[in-house]
């Protein structure tokens, strides 16, 4: 059975690994692991920064997602954001990202400080797509621009 639970500081091995598996597996970046584990301690070091959520099976991490929150003064509300989402090849197609969406959708739904859930996706992964828009996401309104240093 998987189960969803807040992440602890005990996990950051675990969600260091799935982030340098997604950084090779999505964008063929070797990233540099020691930046990467202070990055997710940093996030457990100051909780305003965001929630780590994992879905475990038998005690084994099958996937991570971090929830960042944006404020929005256009809802006088918090929005979250889906960030480093990794399920596990094994995994995947096995309803764990929809057991993870829905952990969050529950809680926007039952918060008035909240007021919804967004990601962002690359242009090319239709498989995620489908996925997304088959839990009720759509992407009508925005596009996605950056700039990274």
């Amino acid at each position: 059975m998987i189960e969803i639970r807040k992440a602890k500081l005990s996990d950051t091995e675990h969600i260091v690994e799935l982030q340098l598996q997604m950084a090779r597996e999505t964008e063929g970046l070797q990233l540099d692991k020691q930046v990467v584990k202070k990055g997710v301690q940093g996030v457990f070091r100051q909780p305003a920064r965001g929630t780590y959520w994992v879905a475990e099976e038998k005690d084994k991490v099958l996937a991570v997602l971090l929830a960042i929150p944006e404020w929005s003064d256009w809802r006088n509300a918090t929005v979250l954001w889906i960030h480093s989402l990794y399920v596990i090849p094994r995994a995947r197609e096995k309803g764990v990202f929809s057991k993870l969406y829905r952990n969050l959708k529950k809680q926007v739904e039952q918060s008035p400080e909240l007021a919804g859930l967004r990601l962002y996706v690359d242009k090319q992964n239709r498989p995620a797509q489908k996925v997304y828009e088959k839990l009720g996401m759509n992407k009508h309104h925005y596009e996605l621009y950056e700039w990274l240093k």
